[in-house]
């Protein structure tokens, strides 16, 4: 079997597995030529329920405009980048070879292209029947994690701003150049620098805000939503848990790892995720003690404390220094952390080792702070290690911007912001899916040894 990831296809290949890398890269990727990237796409694409759908919405009418033709141009569009429908229709109208793989009738020449209201119509069909484009991204993801066990092993969550470049809501909603979904969110972002000076970051947007969940390894959409920029993200952070283990049970049951910056610092959310999933959080903290206080005691301690970031310490009662505690690991049966001497763990003499009550070791229950003290302790190595792949998800949205061109759209509307975000992401998995079953492994290893 050949392993790459901890996916299993046929034959035994010796590679070297370097942690946290794509699937492929995105510039490998566009190396497949343009038709070659939307053939794969079409063909892997589950799209078959929805067609006969809008096949059955059409009945015996007209059919001077295939729904299928029309539908593989609108999926063109998107992956070759044009910005607008009118720059599809120009494509089409210039390359030949596209209408025919999209299935339009060559014998009509340029007159099979659709007129730009026609595209309006399809969307608008689209629009009524989003719940079958929805499904098509769960089967997707399903598919996906049948063929990579490893997928949703470390999932990551984000916010991403989507910033509406229309003309303001108006008084009149019929007008239909405004934008009447969206509206301002603003997020601040405070700091200390390494000279102790705090530091403050005000970021304020009109128009909406992606909520996605990754697969941290794979770079992948597992699921997401889009709200209007004022939302709170940890709500729908909630929301997005509940509706993969709703979608997709397996992905939730195989996670570890739960991943977010400090924005979605949240201790019902790292309540839920452990207790009822089993799910170790690894979200950033903010500082949420009110008091002028760096470190709080350890009940049941004389000399032990810890500071709001998870780090324990114990105080020498003859030297009066404080020493940061060996961490021990994670007790789940007990649910504790477990802290060692520092002395005895590295190895030097402790002057107050007579007076001290700590005589190897303590155990802190997660129950005493549930935002500070996680499964993975925050003052560890590997909560450090773990929280670094988060970064997978701001490649993603890196993506989102300057692939499926959302850093300078023309759409309005929430509908169709969610719709294109929609399509995006199904193609960008069946285009994965298609890749390993095809068992292109060659490029995907000399994409990895490459990194």
């Amino acid at each position: 079997m050949i392993k790459f990831h901890g996916a299993h296809i046929k034959k035994e290949v010796p590679m070297a597995i370097i942690p946290q890398k794509q699937l492929f890269g995105w510039n490998d990727i566009t190396e497949l030529g343009d038709l070659e990237r939307f053939s794969s796409i079409i063909k892997y694409l589950p799209d078959e329920e929805l067609m006969i759908t809008l096949e059955n919405h059409r009945g015996k009418g007209r059919d001077d405009y295939p729904i299928r033709a029309v539908w593989n141009s609108i999926l063109a569009g998107i992956i070759f980048e044009h910005e607008s429908i009118e720059s599809l229709r120009r494509e089409l109208q210039r390359n030949g070879q596209l209408r025919e793989i999209c299935g339009f009738d060559l014998c009509k020449g340029i007159k099979a292209v659709p007129k730009d209201y026609i595209y309006s119509r399809f969307l608008r069909l689209l629009f009524k029947y989003y719940d079958l484009v929805q499904k098509m991204f769960d089967r997707l993801v399903k598919d996906l994690t049948s063929l990579l066990p490893d997928l949703g092993k470390t999932l990551a969550i984000d916010g991403k701003a989507i910033q509406s470049y229309a003309k303001r809501k108006g008084n009149h909603e019929e007008d239909m150049r405004g934008e009447h979904d969206a509206d301002w969110g603003v997020h601040e972002y405070k700091g200390t620098d390494k000279k102790g000076k705090t530091w403050k970051k005000v970021k304020r947007w009109f128009g909406f805000t992606l909520h996605l969940v990754v697969d941290a390894k794979y770079e992948l959409p597992v699921s997401f939503t889009v709200t209007k920029a004022s939302k709170n993200e940890m709500p729908v952070a909630h929301m997005l848990l509940s509706r993969l283990k709703q979608e997709n049970e397996e992905i939730v049951d195989r996670c570890e790892y739960w991943l977010s910056d400090k924005g979605q610092d949240d201790g019902k959310m790292i309540k839920k995720l452990w207790d009822e999933h089993k799910i170790k959080s690894v979200i950033d903290i903010r500082n949420m003690w009110k008091d002028c206080d760096k470190t709080r005691l350890v009940e049941g301690q004389e000399n032990v404390i810890y500071n709001w970031k998870g780090t324990v310490y114990c105080m020498c009662p003859a030297e009066n220094k404080m020493r940061e505690m060996a961490y021990g690991g994670f007790e789940e049966k007990r649910g504790t952390l477990k802290y060692k001497c520092p002395a005895i763990n590295y190895g030097f003499e402790c002057t107050g080792k007579k007076k001290c009550n700590v005589k190897s070791s303590i155990r802190i229950p997660i129950t005493k702070d549930r935002r500070i003290f996680t499964p993975v302790a925050r003052s560890s190595y590997k909560w450090k290690r773990i929280y670094n792949m988060r970064t997978a998800v701001e490649r993603v949205n890196s993506r989102i911007d300057n692939v499926f061109k959302f850093e300078k759209h023309k759409l309005r509307g929430i509908k169709k912001i969610s719709l294109k975000l929609l399509l995006s992401f199904c193609m960008l998995l069946s285009l994965t899916k298609s890749r390993i079953e095809n068992e292109q492994e060659e490029k995907m290893i000399q994409f990895l040894k490459a990194g």
